[in-house]
């Protein structure tokens, strides 16, 4: 039955979520936490480990939540839901391009959905931002943490790295390291969390 579960629920969020991974969180994060399947912590620590490993981040979430619920097939099951409804859309699409290129319908529908991917991407920076900053509520203190200010320097720094294009490897791998480095810091400088 969890085997069924696991790929009902993905399937559902693979065939309704339009933008990618990072549209996709605020779903995956009702889903899998709302279930008990994983702590909000567990699911900010796993987009944190998503994003920086290689595959798509829904992907990688559909699987390790899979696997966790239910070993090597549930990771399957979960995986294979996700993925179904965009292969069988790509498929589709593919075949009639040719009509779903000058299509206004079509053009309609993308211009309407481009708002609403952005729309949910900032709904997962500030859900996930509220839980990594403010887990016992709401409090100005943390605006002077360290935690909130090293990360508002990767942050500030990683922009910039954007804007300078360099390579997204090369700014996950620096960020990574800024992060250790800030994290090793922390004791150094007396600092308890």
């Amino acid at each position: 039955m969890i085997y069924l579960k696991l790929f009902l629920i993905f399937l559902k969020l693979g065939a309704f979520t339009f933008g990618g991974g990072a549209a996709m969180m605020p779903f995956l994060q009702d889903e899998v936490v709302d279930r008990g399947w994983l702590t909000v912590e567990q699911f900010v620590d796993f987009v944190a480990i998503s994003e920086s490993t290689p595959g798509p981040f829904a992907v990688n979430i559909a699987t390790y939540v899979g696997s966790q619920m239910a070993g090597f097939f549930g990771a399957v099951c979960a995986t294979f839901g996700l993925v179904l409804p965009s292969f069988v859309i790509i498929l589709v699409i593919a075949r009639f391009y040719a009509k779903f290129k000058s299509s206004k319908i079509v053009s309609g529908a993308m211009d309407g959905l481009k708002p609403v991917s952005i729309g949910l991407v900032a709904a997962a920076v500030v859900s996930i931002g509220w839980v990594v900053f403010f887990p016992n509520g709401f409090s100005l203190s943390v605006f002077i943490s360290y935690n909130f200010i090293t990360s508002l320097i990767i942050f500030i720094g990683m922009t910039v790295l954007c804007f300078k294009k360099l390579h997204p490897i090369l700014i996950i791998c620096f960020s990574a390291v800024l992060g250790i480095g800030f994290g090793y810091l922390e004791p150094l400088l007396g600092i308890t969390a």
